[in-house]
Formats: structure tokens, C-alpha cells, sequence
């Protein structure tokens, strides 16, 4: 089965390629359906105020403050922008957006599928930071008013980040923040809570049906659904729990199980020097199912490597540390990061369900990057960050990242507008090190 042949390199695939038919379905059916599921997950926590990250509907909500370790909305959250939400409803017609002018700060506005796609970028790289008004257009509907962008689905995310350069600037981007509009139809509000990851697998199936039929996925997904037969789950929705006994229930749970532990410690691409660096398809994943899950599962939202790069460490687990550091990160004199936006080293702490939240810690820092305060360089122009359980002491203080005093952490490294020898792999990371 192609199913197989795309979970070829995850250790997990044998057990998709040993299942039954059922079986084999399901486990492939839940990953496909992922991005729904959790794009829905995300709308109702944040449209009902859970997890404090606001949104609006067909209208802007704002983080006023960066995120830190209570931030439990989205996985994977960035310590360097401010956020401003939208889900976006396009059932009623096309939205305008406006955008104020920002000069040389780094802003992006990414208009997302409910599949995950990036379907556009607004901001610094794309349009520059003069502004303007844009018309955002759903399925089947005319392209009309100033500076059209589609979106391929009738529900979406508009999700803004805006730089923020330490506290004092805080104000700045509240301005900046003020003057977003989203105007046109209200749109119609969710009309329910749909199931999550963690249903059960007739739930996930029937809301996963639903969301389907809310918002279709593209033609070009057809030989998936060609290999559901066994389910009965088809690109316009049809799904029909009833028809399933006890023994067959059984079958979909063995397969969703399946589909959990394949997707448990995907690799989002080939490793260099010891980091992880992302596929060209991060964030428009064309038929790259089972890597749109594993973001949708570990990094919803990933900006596409034009915009933005995210590293993972090849760690003692995976991406995850359970050593008692310290770790040094090394930069030789001349060779920092190679972006024309910023880039940042955040800290995360795991969940048991695969997902990754800031880490609480007694200097409230959260990442470490070009725009920290204090950073010390070496005699000779190089520098190091320290990653530690507790403050490493002396000069070591000015550059220390603290991961949690006790069990697993990881780490993300952003770089945001990467110039082309960072896209191209001619310029690496230094690995980490043990201090």
C-alpha cells in the first residue's frame, strides 16, 4: 500500500503493513484526518477563551504578552512574537484585511487551510512593510476587491506573528496590533465541539466526517480515499459508525493505536551536525500526509522554510534530553545565524501525548537569541549558550537557557527569514555539546 510505502521510514510501519484491511485503514484514516481534528481543536479552545490565546471570528483577537509556561493553547509556541488570531468563516462571502504599515519590523499574517496548508503569507518577505488592504476569498468565489488571496477552504486561521524586541517594546506592537481589521460577513459560529486525538476511534471518524464535508479536501487526495473502502470514510464525509460491530471496533482502535506509535518520534527530515532540518514541504505539504500530521500533532502552524526554519536537536531520545547537562551551543567567531529576520534557541518540556510547552523557570526566560538581553561574547568573538538545569555559574550565567531542574526537555531553534546559504544547507548549526 502507498500508506506503507509513505511510513517507510518510521520503525512503526511494520505494524500497518502486518494489519488487517480495517485495520490498516483506520491507522492510515487517522493521520490523513489529523489536520482537521486538530485545526477544529484549536478553533474551540481559543474562540471559548481556553488556554490564553484569543481569537475572534471574522475578527482579530490579540496576546497582548509573550507567551510563557502557562501557555498551553497551541503546541510548540514561539517567545518572540506577539500573536493575533482570526478564524476565519468565508460561508457568507470574502473578508478584507487590512494591514497598517510596519516599517523594518518583522510581521507575517499566514492564511491557513483547514488541512494546514499555508495558503498565503502576508508580511516582511512576501509584501513588504508598507501595508495595505487584501481580500481574502474562500472556494468557488470571485476574485474581486483589492489584492485577492484564497483560501482553499471556506474556514481557515489567520494567524499573525509580530516581532516584539524585549518588554519596552511591548507598547509598539500593541498599536501595530490595534490597527489589524478584518471586515465583511460575521460568518457562523462552530456549530459544536468536535471529537480530538484522543476520542475514541468511532468518534474521531464521525467528526473527522464532518469536518470533511465543512470543508473538503482537494481532488487531488482521491487515491487516499480509494484506500479507505474498508472504513467507509470518503472525501464527502460519508461515515457510518453503526455499521461496525464489537470485533471491528476493535480493528479500528488496534489501527488508530498503530497510527499513534508510527507518528511518535517522526523525524521532520534528514539531520546534519546534530539537528534535524525541516522538508521543503513544512507548511505546504502537498501529499505528505504522514509529516502534516506529526506538525499538526507537534508544531500546528509551521510557517513554509521560506518564512521560517525550525530545528530540533538529535538528542539521547529522539529530540528528547533526559541527561543532566549542561549543554554548550558554540558559535565560532563570524558564523551566527544566517537570517535577515531574528533567531532564537526556546526551551520546551514534553507532554505524554507528543506535544511540547515552555518550561516555568526561576529568570522567566524562555528562549535565548539575538535580542536577549545581556548575551556575553567570547575574547575572540565566538559565542556559547548553555543549556542547564541550574544557573552554570560566573560568565556562563549572561548566555544560560534553563531546562527544567528534573525529567525530559527539548528544544526548538528558529530562524526566521533564513537567507538562502541557511536554505540550502551550506550554512549548519553547531551541534550541541556536553559542558
Amino acid at each position: 500500500m502507498a500508506a506503507v510505502a509513505a511510513l517507510g521510514m518510521i520503525p512503526a510501519a511494520r505494524a500497518f503493513a502486518a494489519a488487517s484491511d480495517l485495520r490498516s485503514a483506520a491507522g492510515e484514516a487517522w493521520l490523513y484526518g489529523l489536520p482537521w481534528i486538530e485545526m477544529a481543536a484549536a478553533r474551540d479552545r481559543m474562540l471559548n477563551g481556553r488556554g490564553g490565546q484569543p481569537a475572534g471570528r471574522n475578527s482579530f483577537g490579540h496576546a497582548r504578552n509573550l507567551v510563557d509556561a502557562s501557555g498551553r493553547t497551541i503546541t510548540s509556541p514561539n517567545n518572540d512574537t506577539l500573536y493575533s488570531s482570526a478564524w476565519l468563516d468565508l460561508t457568507k462571502g470574502p473578508v478584507t484585511l487590512t494591514v497598517p504599515p510596519t516599517g523594518d519590523r518583522y510581521i507575517s499574517l499566514a492564511g491557513m487551510n483547514m488541512w494546514t496548508d499555508n495558503d498565503f503569507v502576508l508580511g516582511a518577505r512576501t509584501t513588504g512593510g508598507g501595508g495595505g488592504r487584501y481580500t481574502i476569498v474562500g472556494p468557488g468565489q470571485a476574485g474581486s476587491g483589492p489584492n485577492v488571496v484564497r483560501l482553499a477552504t471556506a474556514h481557515g486561521w489567520l494567524l499573525v506573528r509580530t516581532l516584539v524586541d524585549g518588554p519596552a517594546d511591548l507598547p509598539a506592537v500593541h498599536r501595530i496590533q490595534d490597527q489589524l481589521k478584518l471586515e465583511g460577513p460575521a460568518g457562523l459560529p462552530p456549530v459544536k465541539t468536535y471529537a480530538t486525538r484522543q476520542s475514541p476511534a468511532l468518534e474521531y471518524f464521525a467528526s473527522l466526517a464532518e469536518l470533511l464535508v465543512s470543508d473538503p479536501p482537494p481532488a487531488t487526495d482521491g487515491a487516499v480515499f480509494g484506500r479507505l473502502g474498508p472504513l467507509g470514510l470518503t472525501a464527502k464525509g460519508a461515515f457510518d459508525p453503526k455499521r461496525f460491530d464489537a470485533a471491528a471496533v476493535a480493528e479500528l482502535e488496534a489501527g488508530v493505536a498503530d497510527a499513534k506509535k508510527a507518528i511518535q518520534g517522526f523525524r521532520p527530515g534528514g539531520s546534519a551536525q546534530g539537528w534535524t532540518y525541516p522538508r521543503n514541504t513544512l507548511g505546504y505539504f502537498h501529499q505528505d500526509y504522514v509529516f502534516r500530521a506529526a506538525v499538526a500533532l507537534v508544531g500546528l502552524a509551521a510557517l513554509p522554510p521560506a518564512e521560517a526554519m525550525y530545528m530540533q536537536p538529535v538528542a539521547e531520545q529522539g529530540r528528547i534530553f533526559n541527561g543532566a547537562g549542561p549543554y554548550r551551543m558554540h558559535f565560532p567567531a563570524g558564523q551566527l545565524p544566517q537570517v535577515d529576520a531574528f533567531w532564537s534557541l526556546t526551551m520546551y518540556q514534553p507532554t505524554s501525548d507528543g506535544q511540547f510547552f515552555l518550561v516555568e523557570n526561576p529568570i522567566k526566560r524562555y528562549a535565548i537569541g539575538d535580542r536577549t538581553q545581556g548575551l556575553k561574547t567570547n575574547a575572540d568573538g565566538s559565542l556559547d549558550l548553555w543549556i542547564a538545569r541550574s544557573d552554570p555559574g560566573g560568565e556562563k550565567s549572561a548566555n544560560w537557557l534553563p531546562a527544567p531542574p528534573e525529567g525530559p526537555f527539548s528544544l526548538s531553534f528558529r530562524a526566521y527569514l533564513p537567507r538562502p546559504d541557511f536554505q540550502d544547507g551550506r550554512y549548519r548549526l553547531p551541534a550541541l555539546t556536553p559542558g
